[in-house]
């Protein structure tokens, strides 16, 4: 058998059934084991056309997501409703990632990152681990990892030891309160100790952290971060905010990263451009004695679609040529149609062909048929349900047994019958959603809501200015020292209506016309009392809101916001002569009208 046939086939036999077969044919002569290790040589240096596309961009990196669920909910990765994951039977299964894996390092891949969603929280990510480190003889260079980090801590060996080369943590603010604001859960100090098991881990070949700045919320803490590369040698990266679907992407919340590296220049003049690694996503800078380094992710200001090398493959087994592109193939349907590799390669090399040069502007990007971040490894967010939310029970318990909702009653009603009554935001599956209000008819929709706030004589006078109030008392003087009552009182309850949507999660955001706060002083005797008591007299102050709006739904719970934020400011006006007196209460709906259903009034 001449030379270049035998290394023909073994290069076949290579590919087709990967080292262990090659090993088994090549154990018969001496001949064989040396035609073998050049046919392996051969076959890592071969790149194939299937991930080469049309702008003569070789796609050696593949980012695979395990999972579309997340231990964390941050707002700019997961809609503020949440979104509805795909049925366990569509999640790619262990074999089914390795096969794919395997394709894509044999066509020319030597970089694969695993995602989510979170990637720890998926079962057995330590043998997917291991099963991608066997694929190593094929041309695989580095398997890493990004992660938040919550659960990794304890884990991190066990990955190091079974192949995890590099590792990205996100973290996007150093303050655990502004923490649990952005993922919307606890959970900071794990971050730090998964960040410390890294920094520690003789294993890892790099560490970097991921930091999105958004302008308002974390934009302060850069030179926080920065500082983090003082001693450590780790990798910051400050990644621009980015537009997905369902996270209220704003362009004026993105800071872009010339910002940033103007802000870190004045404090540390000596910063000089360091080199990137080929291909990197960012521009990476070194400050002169610091052992890390820094990066700018300029995704939407300045973007690197020219030098990309990244194909997607989400949890549900689709292909993404672009984090920013709608479209996908189905690479677990085919495989589940019993495709060949080679019919699997065809299938990706179409997919890459129809890779664009880049994405869109930044205000040009669709967020309405792509995916949300959380499920580049998922499927669509879907109308109704949130897949993430706990089922609602048929009936809950308080203490002994007492029922919680055995019943529902409802005071007012658009239909005189009272049969099907049901809970508008919880869908006929039993899970919370929105109310579609799509097909409604814009209208003039009004509500008005009231409650008072029971307070002590002494905070009565203070805010009315009548009796005698002792002006050298501390308390006194405190409360005054926050300004007038009234006043604050009235500006919260119309900042507060403002932000319902913000603060009640199935709220729909509505553009409001009007809102009218008012706060009275009251001074009324108990229903049980002797005439000229004095002490049967009872102090409150009265709350009411008027709001209007032309939309396409009521304004009943922007008003009793309103009402509800302005009696918590009077609150927190008075605690410090009143609060261990003052009660709220008798919040009510006094008004309402427009729309479909009934207008009323409620008595008095």
């Amino acid at each position: 058998m001449s030379y270049q046939r035998s290394n023909w086939l073994y290069s076949a036999i290579f590919r087709k059934y990967g080292p262990t077969g090659l090993r088994c044919y090549s154990q018969k002569t001496p001949r064989a084991k040396a035609q073998s290790k050049i046919a392996q040589i051969d076959a890592q240096n071969q790149f194939s056309p299937a991930l080469i596309d049309s702008f003569h961009r070789r796609h050696d990196y593949l980012r695979i997501s395990l999972t579309e669920r997340c231990n964390l909910r941050c707002f700019y990765c997961m809609p503020s409703e949440g979104v509805e994951l795909s049925p366990a039977d569509h999640i790619l299964t262990d074999d089914e990632i390795i096969r794919l894996a395997n394709l894509f390092v044999r066509s020319g891949v030597t970089k694969i990152r695993l995602t989510g969603g979170e990637p720890t929280v998926r079962k057995g990510l330590d043998g997917i681990i291991r099963r991608l480190n066997e694929l190593r003889p094929l041309g695989l260079q580095s398997i890493g990892m990004t992660t938040n980090g919550i659960a990794l801590h304890r884990r991190l060996p066990l990955y190091i030891e079974n192949g995890l080369t590099h590792l990205n943590l996100s973290l996007d603010t150093l303050d655990p309160f502004k923490f649990e604001i952005m993922t919307r859960r606890p959970g900071h100090d794990a971050v730090l100790r998964s960040l410390s098991a890294a920094l520690y881990s003789q294993g890892l070949r790099s560490v970097k952290l991921n930091v999105v700045i958004i302008k308002g919320l974390n934009d302060s803490e850069v030179l926080d971060f920065v500082k983090l590369t003082t001693d450590q040698n780790i990798s910051v990266r400050f990644i621009e905010f980015m537009p997905f679907t369902g996270n209220k992407w704003d362009k004026a919340k993105m800071v872009p990263s010339s910002q940033l590296l103007d802000i870190i220049s004045r404090e540390y003049p000596s910063i000089t451009r360091a080199p990137d690694e080929l291909n990197d996503t960012a521009r990476s800078w070194k400050i002169p004695g610091h052992a890390g380094s820094l990066g700018f992710i300029s995704s939407m200001s300045d973007h690197f679609c020219s030098s990309c090398n990244r194909l997607r493959l989400t949890a549900d087994g689709q292909i993404k040529v672009c984090l920013f592109d709608a479209k996908e193939v189905s690479l677990r349907d085919e495989m589940r149609r019993g495709a060949s590799d080679r019919e699997l390669l065809n299938v990706i090399g179409r997919a890459v062909q129809g890779k664009q040069e880049k994405h869109a502007g930044m205000e040009d990007i669709d967020v309405v048929t792509n995916r949300p971040m959380i499920l580049i490894g998922g499927i669509q967010p879907r109308e109704s349900g949130v897949r993430s939310l706990p089922r609602l029970p048929a009936q809950s318990f308080l203490l002994n047994n007492t029922p919680l909702l055995p019943h529902v009653h409802r005071r007012w009603s658009s239909s005189s019958s009272q049969s099907g009554l049901r809970l508008t935001h919880i869908g006929s599956d039993g899970r919370p959603c929105m109310v579609d209000v799509g097909s409604k008819d814009a209208t003039k929709r009004s509500a008005t809501a009231s409650g008072r706030i029971y307070i002590p004589r002494s905070a009565y006078d203070l805010v009315t200015g009548s009796g005698d109030v002792d002006s050298t008392d501390k308390t006194i003087q405190k409360a005054r020292s926050k300004g007038d009552v009234m006043t604050v009182a009235q500006l919260a309850a119309i900042m507060g209506c403002k932000r319902t949507s913000d603060l009640i999660p199935l709220c729909h955001p509505i553009q409001i016309s009007n809102v009218s706060v008012a706060l009275t002083p009251e001074r009324h005797v108990r229903p049980v009392s002797q005439p000229g008591d004095e002490s049967a007299l009872e102090y409150s102050i009265k709350c009411t809101a008027t709001v209007t709006c032309e939309g396409k739904t009521g304004v009943e719970m922007e008003a009793l916001t309103a009402v509800s934020v302005g009696l918590l400011t009077v609150w927190d006006m008075l605690k410090a002569v009143a609060g261990k007196e003052m009660k709220i209460g008798e919040i009510i709906v006094a008004h309402k009208a427009g729309g479909k259903s009934v207008d009323f009034t409620r008595d008095p």
